[in-house]
């Protein structure tokens, strides 16, 4: 089949995220910003970007163009890299109690927390939780998120976690965004368990990895590594065994208190989340590995903690990611930009850093390097922005909404 080759701009600006470094700290004077830009796509890929008028006169007839009557900002398409939006239910009285002073514990033993949501997530049926994810996936891409990962964690049973992990796929199958699923069975040891955390752990491993990798369901395996859920000494031999079986390593880590950056980095994970509790030590440790920080400003706001340190995170070297920690008890806004401008904002975060965040370091943090920035022979995943200057992204904090977002060469979104 002929490849459709399409032409669109001009674009008064055009951010490619190009020749930046995956870890340190970035200046804005570093970006790459091609001025009256035309982006010449052919079929699922990006077949040039240059000068609009400089692509008009080389292309063949048979590219259709698109030529824009006003102004606007193109840059590549954001990546949100830790989400858990496969679930049922929600927690309002959660967050009601938080605010009125009620602790962690308090709240679960009121009925709330994350077992909670697992309860409404098991009454929930595979095709009930396929029509959830797919919804809140579309509510991503109006916000120009066209790359989702998406944890499973609420079925903490063999059973329930592949029926989660099943639903993402196939709401990836109907989803215009590309959704990577992540196995976190370990989220908390499950209070219907006969068991030790020991015993679950071994009990996943052996029971549910192998079906993940029979049904090619996931290559990542996340864990909860926290006073609440599970030790670093617990997770040992858990994360051997992914590791043995191909699998990647992903960590909730040093959300409330320390050692999950340590293990992440002991087991070369691809990405340590969350951070909030991370010491200096941490931070130096993070930055002289491989592992991608991913800070989730959206649970600071919503639990009312401190945010992860990502201004000495960056100055020590780190490669910073951003993520909306989408789910229904710390992080229930869903709105990247939003959190993330907030975040620059208490961080004091450059707009090329939280960009970089956001596209191809957090194309990282899910081992991408086919998208997160625009260039010749990546995927054509693009936002466009009816503005005349790219700092009104973050100025507006997430209130500058796209006008069109594109998907592998095809448009997904259109505000009109």
């Amino acid at each position: 089949m002929e490849q459709k080759e399409v032409l669109i701009g001009p674009f008064k600006q055009l951010l490619t995220m190009c020749n930046l470094p995956d870890k340190g700290a970035l200046s804005d004077s570093q970006l790459e910003i091609v001025e009256y830009a035309g982006i010449w796509i052919c079929g699922n890929i990006i077949k040039e970007i240059a000068g609009f008028d400089e692509l008009r006169l080389v292309v063949p007839e048979s590219v259709q163009i698109q030529e824009l009557q006003n102004e606007y900002v193109c840059m590549p398409s954001y990546i949100d890299c830790h989400t858990h939006i496969a679930f049922g239910g929600g927690r309002a009285n959660d967050f009601a109690m938080r605010n009125a002073g009620s602790s962690y514990l308090e709240i679960a033993e009121s009925g709330g927390g994350i077992w909670n949501t697992v309860m409404h997530t098991r009454g929930c049926d595979l095709e009930q939780l396929v029509d959830i994810t797919v919804w809140r996936a579309s509510e991503l891409i109006k916000q120009g998120v066209t790359t989702v990962e998406v944890k499973s964690g609420y079925g903490l049973t063999v059973e329930e976690e592949l029926k989660i992990l099943r639903a993402i796929a196939l709401a990836n199958q109907r989803s215009k965004a590309d959704l990577i699923a992540t196995c976190l069975a370990a989220h908390m040891l499950p209070k219907d368990y006969n068991g030790t955390a020991e015993d679950y752990l071994a009990d996943i491993a052996e029971r549910l990895f192998p079906l993940l990798k029979a049904e090619r369901l996931t290559n990542r395996i996340d864990a909860f590594i926290e006073k609440s859920a599970f030790t670093a000494d617990q997770m040992r031999d858990y994360f051997i065994n992914a590791q043995n079986m191909g699998f990647d390593i992903t960590v909730h880590a040093d959300q409330f208190s320390l050692s999950g950056s340590q293990i992440a980095v002991d087991f070369n994970a691809v990405s340590a989340d969350h951070l909030e509790a991370s010491t200096d030590y941490e931070i130096a440790l993070l930055a002289k590995s491989d592992v991608v920080a991913v800070a989730l400003p959206a649970a600071s706001l919503g639990i009312g903690c401190a945010f992860a340190p990502a201004r000495k995170l960056l100055d020590a070297g780190a490669c910073l990611a951003i993520a909306t920690d989408w789910n229904p008890g710390s992080a229930p806004m869903g709105q990247l930009i939003a959190s993330a401008s907030i975040l620059a904002t208490m961080q004091k975060l450059t707009n090329a850093e939280v960009l970089a965040a956001v596209t191809f370091r957090a194309a990282k943090a899910l081992n991408l390097t086919d998208r997160g920035r625009l260039a010749k022979g990546l995927s054509a995943d693009f936002v466009i922005y009816e503005t005349d200057n790219y700092q009104h992204i973050t100025y507006r904090q997430g209130s500058l909404h796209p006008a069109s977002v594109w998907k592998s060469g095809e448009e997904v979104f259109n505000k009109n």
